[in-house]
């Protein structure tokens, strides 16, 4: 008989702790809930947007120029303004051959400079080489406003600069180089070969964000 009060007498003080446990329990999962979907619909922050730009803003890689060593033939547009700036740089040398052709050799200089350019690339092609070169890296600068458009779309407003090497000088749109050619050839140096104002004031640009599975990414392509 005894026994049996004991044991009745554990089970009554067993109860509260057991129901206190599961009230603590759910308290504690609805307030983990609320806050979790909160935070899956609050706005996009500055400080969430810079690390996402900035990675996106590296994924463009640098402005690169392609042109060719060897012997051009008239149908390669020897004559383009692209390879006098180069010579005018000092990269390439060139002299005229037969039938219109242009034979384009690089300057003991240029391969210096060239091969100490991170991301140089040369590789054989039609008895010569192919080459592309970086001109500029973008750097970024700062995010500066963030829109929310839609409740999981953002526009996210940052600055950036060019940031240019010793061959990226040379195509600076407002440099002397480019600036020796007439107003035609320096549209063209900007139009098709990435002459640019590198040494300009930093730019301004947007980048649109969306929310996914809770978390902040560029939109799928």
């Amino acid at each position: 008989m005894f026994e049996e009060e004991v044991a009745m007498e554990r089970r009554s003080s067993f109860a509260p702790l057991v129901l206190m446990v599961c009230l603590v329990a759910l308290i504690v999962g609805t307030v983990g809930y609320v806050v979790f979907e909160v935070r899956s619909k609050t706005p996009l922050s500055a400080q969430q947007a810079t690390p996402i730009v900035a990675a996106a803003i590296q994924g463009l890689g640098p402005a690169v120029i392609h042109f060719r060593v060897g012997l051009l033939k008239a149908d390669d547009n020897p004559n383009e303004p692209n390879y006098r700036l180069l010579q005018k740089a000092g990269i390439v040398k060139l002299a005229k051959a037969k039938k219109g052709d242009v034979a384009v050799s690089l300057t003991p200089e240029g391969e210096r400079q060239l091969s100490g350019l991170p991301g140089f690339k040369k590789e054989p092609k039609d008895g010569g080489f192919s080459c592309q070169a970086p001109l500029a890296d973008r750097q970024f600068l700062g995010v500066t406003g963030v829109e929310m458009t839609e409740a999981d779309h953002a526009t996210v407003t940052y600055n950036w600069k060019w940031v240019p090497n010793s061959l990226g000088d040379a195509f600076d749109a407002a440099g002397p180089q480019v600036k020796s050619f007439n107003l035609w050839e320096r549209q063209t140096l900007i139009s098709k070969y990435q002459a640019a104002f590198y040494h300009g004031d930093a730019t301004t640009s947007t980048l649109t964000l969306v929310r996914q599975d809770r978390q902040w990414k560029l939109p799928a392509r």
